[in-house]
C-alpha cells in the first residue's frame, strides 16, 4: 500500500499566494492630483495626500477620524 502524505491546510491543489510585501503602493492626491509617497485612502478609491487633509481638516475630521467626501465612510488615522 502507498503511504499518504499528509495534505497541508488547503490541499496539493490549491494555487500559492502570492504576497503583496515586494509591491510598491502607488498614491495619487485627488485633491492636488499629484502623486504622493503616501495618502490616507478609503476602500472606495478616494486618496488624499497629509497636507491636503490638513487644509481641509475643518470639513473632514473630528480629529480622531475622517469622513470619506465620496462615500461617507468613517475612517480612523
Amino acid at each position: 500500500m502507498a503511504e499518504e502524505k499528509p495534505k497541508g491546510r488547503f490541499g496539493d491543489t490549491h494555487p500559492k499566494r502570492k504576497s503583496r510585501w515586494g509591491k510598491r503602493a502607488r498614491y495619487f492626491c485627488h485633491c492636488c492630483k499629484k502623486e504622493m509617497p503616501f495618502c490616507w485612502n478609503c476602500p472606495c478609491g478616494f486618496q488624499i495626500c497629509d497636507s491636503c487633509l490638513r487644509e481641509n481638516m475643518w470639513g473632514l475630521s473630528n480629529g480622531a477620524t475622517w469622513v470619506c467626501p465620496d462615500c461617507g465612510r468613517i475612517r480612523s488615522f
